[in-house]
C-alpha cells in the first residue's frame, strides 16, 4: 500500500465505539497474528524468569531470551500491528540520501472498509504496553541486585519492546508535537483536579 492510501483512526482500547459496533468488532478475525503478538514477549519474559531453574547456561539463556525479542520485534513491526489495529510504522531514505521515519494508520474508505476489531486492538495494545514495563521492572531488578550479566539482556528487552511501543503510539497521535501536548495537556488536567480537591478539603 502506498502512502496515499485511506487512513483509519484507530482507539487505543475502542473504548468510544457504540455498542452495535462492539457487537460486530468483538470477534478475532487475524487469531494467528494474535497468538504471535503475545507469544514471542511472553516466551522471552517466561525464558528470563525460569532460565536458572532450566540450565546453568548464561550463553544459551541470553541467545534464547535475544531471539526471542528480536522475532516479536519483527513480528510486531511488520505483521501484527498491520493486522490487527491498521497501523505501521517504518524508515525510508529519499533521493537525497536523508533518512525518514514513516508513521500511518490505515483510513477507512467512503465505501466503508474493514475496522479493526475491538477484541484485537485490546490484545495488541495491551500486549505492547504492558510488556515493555515488565522489562523495564526487570531492569532495575538487575541494576540493584548487582546481577550486572544479565543487564545487557534486559536492556536489549527494554529498547526492542519500547521502540515498538514508541513507534505505534506515534502512529496513532502523529507528530512528536502532538505527543508532546497530548502529555502536557494530561499533566495540566491532573493538576487542576488535584488543586481543586485540595480547595474542597479545605472549605469543608
Amino acid at each position: 500500500q502506498d502512502s496515499s492510501d485511506d487512513i483509519e483512526d484507530v482507539s487505543l482500547f475502542d473504548a468510544d465505539d457504540d455498542a452495535s459496533r462492539r457487537s460486530k468488532k468483538s470477534k478475532i478475525r487475524h487469531p494467528v497474528a494474535s497468538f504471535f503478538h503475545l507469544f514471542f514477549r511472553v516466551s522471552a519474559i517466561v525464558v528470563y524468569l525460569l532460565c536458572e531453574l532450566l540450565t546453568s547456561s548464561f550463553i544459551a539463556c541470553m541467545v534464547t531470551i535475544i531471539l526471542l525479542l528480536s522475532c516479536d520485534f519483527w513480528a510486531v513491526k511488520n505483521v501484527t500491528g498491520r493486522l490487527m489495529v491498521g497501523l505501521r510504522w517504518w524508515n525510508q531514505v529519499d533521493d537525497d540520501g536523508r533518512s525518514h521515519w514513516v508513521f500511518e494508520a490505515r483510513k477507512v474508505s467512503a465505501q466503508g472498509g474493514k475496522t479493526s476489531s475491538e477484541a484485537e486492538s485490546r490484545i495488541f495494545w495491551l500486549g505492547l504496553i504492558t510488556c515493555p514495563m515488565i522489562w523495564v521492572i526487570f531492569a532495575f531488578s538487575a541494576l540493584f541486585s548487582f546481577k550486572v550479566k544479565w543487564l545487557a539482556v534486559v536492556v536489549m528487552g527494554v529498547v526492542l519492546q519500547g521502540a515498538n511501543l514508541y513507534g505505534y503510539i506515534r502512529c496513532k497521535v502523529g507528530s512528536r508535537k502532538n505527543l508532546t501536548s497530548m502529555a502536557t495537556s494530561y499533566l495540566g488536567k491532573q493538576f487542576l483536579r488535584q488543586t481543586m480537591a485540595t480547595e474542597d478539603q479545605a472549605a469543608s
